[in-house]
């Protein structure tokens, strides 16, 4: 199984920086940076189908237990980004790497990444490995890789 840091199953989003993202110099303030990651991460898991009620109802929660963020360039109110998100490991824990761009130019502003690892739901423990939940839904993404 592929485990590096080459993705092979990626989904970008396309965002219009909000007002109320903006502080009194119109610039984002960084903590809202999480919040377009998590745009990004919420459908890539959709088109994985294994978004956060699919989880739960396979019995695992995926907590971030890692993430990185570098800032770039800043982003400002109302300019338009693009966001990738990547999935680049995924055997012992979910990685996925996250890429912003202003639409236009296509310039890289911010990047960064956040870990999540699989608990079981049920007895509230960690898991040291992706559950097969996880890898068959990766299965089919992955033979396209081959």
């Amino acid at each position: 199984m592929k485990n590096n840091t080459t993705s092979f199953l990626s989904v970008e989003v396309d965002i219009d920086v909000p007002f109320y993202d903006v502080d009194s110099m119109n610039i984002v303030w960084h903590g809202h940076y999480i919040k377009y990651f998590e745009v990004a991460r919420c459908a890539l898991l959709c088109k994985l189908d294994y978004d956060y009620n699919r989880m739960v109802e396979s019995g695992y929660g995926w907590p971030i237990v890692d993430m990185r963020v570098k800032y770039v360039k800043p982003l400002i109110f109302m300019q338009r980004i693009t966001v990738e998100a990547s999935i680049v490991e995924y055997e012992n824990r979910l990685k996925i790497a996250y890429l912003v761009k202003d639409k236009k130019t296509q310039e890289r502003l911010t990047e960064g990444y956040t870990i999540q690892v699989a608990v079981d739901v049920e007895k509230r423990t960690m898991c040291f490995a992706s559950p097969k939940v996880l890898i068959n839904k990766l299965k089919p993404f992955l033979q396209n890789e081959e």
